[in-house]
């Protein structure tokens, strides 16, 4: 089992930023990929981003040039760096992880909305 603790959301201004954290604890040996995905009311998930063990990257094209995911391999915690925050961006992110073995695991979610 993975547990995920998830922190970091809020509400910001268009143009702001915020930082997600998500921590892993549990059998967490074999994680291969951690990442995050949000979903907008009505809409479905979406992957944000998503980073290796090895330190490779995936984003979408979305939030390409504004956010940034990074990993604490030591910590087994991730990361998302959000800048220049638009509304559409306003959604519950989940973290997620990968593991060799076994079903990928997901955070509870955390809110962020963008809004004046």
């Amino acid at each position: 089992q993975v547990q995920l603790v998830e922190s970091g959301g809020g509400l910001v201004q268009p143009g702001g930023s915020l930082r997600l954290s998500c921590a892993a604890s549990g059998t967490i040996f074999s994680i291969t990929v951690m990442g995050w995905y949000r979903q907008a009311p009505g809409k479905q998930r979406e992957l944000v981003a998503q980073i290796t063990r090895g330190g490779s990257t995936t984003y979408a094209d979305s939030v390409k040039g504004r956010f940034t995911i990074s990993m604490d391999n030591a910590k087994n915690t991730v990361y998302l760096q959000m800048n220049s925050l638009k509304p559409e961006d306003t959604a519950v992110y989940y973290c997620s992880v990968d593991r060799a073995i076994g079903p990928r695991a997901w955070g509870q979610g955390t809110q962020v909305t963008v809004s004046s």
